[in-house]
């Protein structure tokens, strides 16, 4: 998100807006599954259980819309709050997908951020797919997913953020 907010405002101020995209869409959400972690609700911080998944889901949109208001309200660059809503837009996809089948999310939000950066800095970062590559073949080496949930959640993320980047 640092890098989306540097590339949207085309000086160090973008920075400011990424650090806040990051702390809605990444630590928002990771301070909650820690949290609930330590009260007993989730066994690890995977959530292995997807029936277990839907409050994690309602967390990610409420902080990730609440972010988007802010941005607004304060003047963010649009490419930004463009970047935002694909997120959001990618967390409704993986919360309908999860009521029926189990995805990653892991490979998703890897997904989603190789695209974002390369939509908004340069196609060269498509290369790092195979770090995507890598993640999807970590959760499937852990047994927490099949290589069909990580293709899954790979395409998902890449294709909802991306898709309204290269919106004109």
């Amino acid at each position: 998100m640092l890098g989306i907010g540097l590339a949207a405002a085309g000086h160090w101020t973008g920075l400011l807006w990424g650090l806040l995209g990051a702390l809605c869409a990444g630590l928002i959400p990771a301070g909650y599954i820690e949290w609930e972690r330590k009260r007993g609700t989730w066994g690890d911080r995977h959530v292995v259980d997807r029936t277990q998944r839907a409050p994690i889901f309602f967390v990610i949109l409420g902080s990730i819309g609440t972010g988007s208001v802010i941005m607004v309200l304060g003047g963010a660059p649009v490419p930004i709050l463009v970047a935002m809503l694909g997120l959001w837009v990618m967390t409704i996809g993986l919360l309908a997908v999860n009521t029926v089948w189990k995805i990653s999310v892991d490979s998703a939000v890897a997904s989603a951020t190789v695209a974002l950066l390369a939509a908004v800095h340069s196609p060269w970062w498509l290369v790092a797919y195979s770090l995507t590559a890598a993640v999807c073949w970590s959760r499937v080496a852990l047994s927490y997913h099949t290589v069909a949930q990580t293709l899954a959640g790979a395409v998902l993320g890449g294709a909802t953020t991306a898709a309204f980047l290269f919106v004109p």
